[in-house]
C-alpha cells in the first residue's frame, strides 16, 4: 500500500542515499567548508545546498504536477523514461575513467559558505532534468495526493539529505583528506552507485 501516494517507499530512500553518496560538486563544497570552518562552516555550507537543492526540486514538481493532471497516460510513460534514466546513469557511472580528486575540491573564502553551496546548488542545470525523471518513479498516479504527496517526496529528501551531511560534516577532514589522496575510492564509489542505479531502474521498469 502506497504511503502518503508514495510507491517503492525503501527504495526511493535507498536510491536518494546513493545519490547523496555520490562524490561531486555539492561533497566537496561541504568537506571543504568543515575543513576550514569546523562544524558552524560545514552546517553553514549544508544550509545552502539544502536551499538550493529544495527550489530547483519544487521546479520540477510543478512541471511533474502539470504532466500528472494534464495526461495520466504520458505520464506513466515519462515512469518508464525515468526507470531508463537511471539505468543509463548507472551505466555511464560503471563506464567513466577513473580521474584524480581536484585538490581542496571548490574553495570557499571565509564568511561566504553559505553563498557559495547555493550557487553550487543552482548552477546545476542537470538538477530539475534529474527531478523531473526521478520523483515521477515514485509517485501512485491512482493514489497520490497531490501537494501532500510531493511534500512528502521533499521532506524524506530533505531529511535524508540532513542525516547524511551530518555524518559527512562529522568526519568531514578525515573524509577530504581520503578522497583526495586517494582517487580510486571515488572511483569505486561510482561504480557501485551505477549497479545500484541500474537495478533501480530494471526494477521500477518492470513493476511500472
Amino acid at each position: 500500500m502506497p504511503w502518503m501516494g508514495i510507491q517503492d517507499l525503501w527504495t526511493f530512500v535507498a536510491a536518494v542515499l546513493v545519490f547523496l553518496a555520490l562524490p561531486g560538486p555539492g561533497t566537496f563544497t561541504l568537506l571543504t567548508a568543515t575543513g576550514r570552518g569546523g562544524v558552524r562552516g560545514g552546517y553553514t555550507a549544508l544550509a545552502g545546498l539544502l536551499l538550493g537543492d529544495q527550489i530547483l526540486m519544487w521546479l520540477a514538481v510543478a512541471g511533474v504536477a502539470a504532466l500528472l493532471k494534464a495526461n495520466p497516460v504520458v505520464f506513466h510513460a515519462v515512469q518508464y523514461l525515468g526507470a531508463a534514466y537511471l539505468v543509463w546513469v548507472g551505466i555511464s557511472l560503471l563506464r567513466e575513467p577513473q580521474e584524480g580528486a581536484q585538490p581542496g575540491g571548490i574553495r570557499l573564502q571565509p564568511g561566504h559558505y553559505f553563498r557559495q553551496a547555493i550557487l553550487v546548488s543552482l548552477l546545476n542545470p542537470k538538477a530539475i532534468i534529474f527531478y523531473m525523471a526521478f520523483l515521477p518513479l515514485f509517485i501512485d498516479p491512482v493514489r497520490h495526493q497531490g501537494l501532500v504527496t510531493f511534500a512528502a517526496l521533499a521532506g524524506l529528501i530533505f531529511v535524508l539529505s540532513v542525516a547524511y551531511c551530518s555524518l559527512l560534516i562529522g568526519v568531514g577532514n578525515l573524509l577530504r583528506r581520503r578522497i583526495i589522496q586517494h582517487p580510486r575510492v571515488g572511483t569505486w564509489l561510482k561504480r557501485v552507485a551505477g549497479v545500484f542505479l541500474i537495478g533501480f531502474g530494471v526494477r521500477l521498469g518492470v513493476s511500472g
